[in-house]
């Protein structure tokens, strides 16, 4: 029989401490990353370790129902939206540029459609971007040609009695947003009612582009 040397004992001695200390280095490092992960998961929620699922479940339950119940943020954007709208549809002119604009089409075109009040509208509008017109709507309203006054509701004082209908302003309000059907007039006339020196001018110096309810439109 063979009996073992030292050094063959020792060997295998080595071998089995280098196999206990890796199992041990293992466990260790399996153990050290269920807490990290554990605390890690916990961090996300409070802070605090998340014991169970159903703690879980409770703290994303709430954070929804706190969520849906907190309107506070949502509402004044909404009112801010609103605000700017206003703004876009009447900054463009001054409080008294909306007025007379709402009164001298409610005057000429009271009677019309919503496309012969905005057809109006688009005519003293386009005016006003014309450089051979006033710069302002009230300028371009009660401006006078040789002493004539360009529309006859500023004449005959109708544009100071009349009531301006919802209708009336939702077709301004349309013109300022930019709903342009003109096709670039800058006048119309009733030729119905106008004085025929009148429509003489208007049909030999002025190109006709069509007509709409009781008004014909020249560029």
């Amino acid at each position: 029989m063979r009996t073992k040397t030292i050094p063959e004992t020792y060997g295998r001695y080595a071998v089995f401490l280098a196999s206990f200390s890796l199992m041990l280095a293992m466990a260790w490092l399996c153990v050290r990353g269920a807490g990290i992960n554990r605390y890690v998961a916990a961090g996300a929620f409070g802070g605090e370790p998340v014991e169970c699922v159903e703690a879980l479940l409770d703290y994303e339950k709430e954070q929804e129902t706190n969520k849906a119940g907190d309107t506070s943020l949502t509402e004044p954007l909404v009112r801010v939206a609103v605000l700017e709208k206003e703004t876009q549809r009447t900054g463009k002119l001054s409080g008294q540029d909306y007025e007379v604009l709402c009164r001298i089409v409610e005057a000429e075109a009271g009677t019309e459609d919503a496309k012969g009040k905005l057809l109006v509208a688009n005519v003293v509008l386009n005016r006003v971007e014309d450089e051979r017109f006033p710069d302002t709507v009230t300028e371009v309203v009660y401006q006078k040609s040789r002493g004539i006054c360009q529309f006859s509701p500023v004449a005959d004082g109708r544009i100071d009695c009349v009531t301006v209908s919802p209708e009336t302003r939702e077709a301004v309000d349309a013109a300022l947003d930019g709903e342009d059907i003109s096709e670039g007039a800058l006048y119309f006339v009733a030729r119905s009612a106008a004085d025929p020196e009148n429509m003489r001018w208007f049909d030999t110096h002025l190109v006709r582009l069509f007509a709409h309810g009781g008004h014909e439109f020249f560029g």
